[in-house]
């Protein structure tokens, strides 16, 4: 047991670079830069692709505004993701892990674009390759691994494991392929039908994007004029099959036909991010749904049962990682315009030693469930 969580203390701690024997005196420490905050630009404009569009007149911007705090919030989401999902990894190969574990790396534009588009009031439902988003909805990283490992102090004490994670606005990690769309919609009536001005944003994947349920969910919500965006992660793969091969169109914006839609550069955060405001801003003017299709990719396989590299080759992915990182493209726009230091990009984020003790306790530890921070299945249900 002793050594069990002594290797999760490690992967937690790396995930926010601070060591597990530190001393506390040394947790609120910063890195001390040398450059004052006057000497950095404080917003930059870049220019962003254009979105394909489908029955629609005007499209988002491509031109996008940033500044230097927005960068670095979006770095720091996307890294540490990035980090969680590669110590995940490590977990489950050291069978500390089980079950099924789909991961998102290579994806987190995706998650980071979005919510940086709409209001926490706002309500997200997805499938199973869910830990991303459990991450940008709210919930500490120590929670979503204390899930992982099935300890009670998870999300979802444990029970859910890799695919079923919740809080506040956010629904879920959905095991059965594409049946979250429908109840995306349903979450959009509500909404609606209490008139308060919020969406539902409803993400499945390429390998989803053919079942009958997701046209019937199109149907209704077209006709209902439901507050929903229809959000197409497509990650280029299905499973092992590609989506050339799964799909006779591979145009999953147009799928909606009578609906509107959007195909967007997933990979970049800044895309994404007008693309999910205008969407936003579609739904909430009473047009009805949208389809936006986050054109993606994963660099690990399907789940962590599959190797990734038997339906494509490793040169595949590295082109990917080289060309359209979604970390690596925001990094060169802060450094390039002298938004951020390389020393400042490379400010690791803090632990504490009760992440490990929150997985020892039969129960949430205090820092779990503390009155500032109150878990969600203890909250009345209203």
């Amino acid at each position: 047991m002793k050594t069990m969580l002594a290797i999760i203390s490690n992967a937690l701690c790396r995930i926010t670079g601070k060591n597990a024997g530190a001393q506390t005196v040394s947790e609120g420490a910063r890195v001390v830069v040398s450059r004052s905050l006057s000497d950095f630009t404080p917003q930059a404009t870049f220019d962003i692709k254009r979105c394909d569009l489908h029955g629609l007149e005007a499209g988002p911007p491509v031109r996008a505004e940033l500044t230097r705090e927005q960068g670095l919030q979006y770095y720091r989401t996307m890294q540490t993701v990035r980090r969680m999902e590669l110590k995940a990894d490590q977990l489950y190969k050291q069978k500390i892990i089980r079950g099924f574990c789909h991961l998102y790396d290579g994806q987190e534009a995706c998650a980071a674009g979005i919510e940086a588009a709409i209001n926490p009031s706002d309500h997200l439902i997805t499938a199973y390759r869910a830990h991303g988003f459990t991450f940008t909805r709210g919930v500490p990283i120590k929670e979503i691994l204390a899930e992982l490992t099935g300890r009670k102090g998870g999300v979802a004490k444990g029970k859910g494991g890799s695919m079923h994670m919740y809080a506040p606005h956010f629904y879920g990690g959905n095991g059965i392929v594409g049946a979250q769309v429908p109840l995306g919609a349903g979450i959009a009536l509500a909404c609606q039908y209490q008139g308060n001005n919020q969406i539902c944003v409803t993400l499945y994947g390429d390998g989803a994007a053919n079942q009958g349920q997701i046209f019937e969910t199109f149907n209704m919500a077209a006709l209902w004029k439901l507050p929903c965006i229809f959000v197409c992660e497509n990650n280029k793969y299905g499973m092992g099959t590609s989506v050339e091969r799964a799909a006779a169109s591979t145009d999953y914006y147009k799928r909606g036909d009578f609906i509107p839609g959007l195909r967007v550069d997933g990979m970049d955060v800044l895309c994404v991010r007008e693309a999910a405001r205008f969407a936003a801003d579609h739904c909430r003017a009473g047009k009805g749904p949208i389809v936006m299709e986050l054109q993606t990719y994963r660099y690990h396989g399907h789940s962590m049962s599959d190797p990734g590299v038997s339906y494509r080759t490793r040169e595949e992915i590295q082109e990917v990682r080289s060309k359209s990182d979604p970390i690596s493209m925001l990094k060169e726009r802060l450094l390039g315009n002298n938004m951020a230091s390389a020393e400042e990009l490379k400010q690791n984020f803090w632990c504490s030693d009760q992440v490990v003790s929150s997985l020892e306790e039969d129960e949430p530890s205090s820092a779990c469930t503390g009155p500032e921070q109150k878990v969600w299945w203890k909250e009345e249900v209203r």
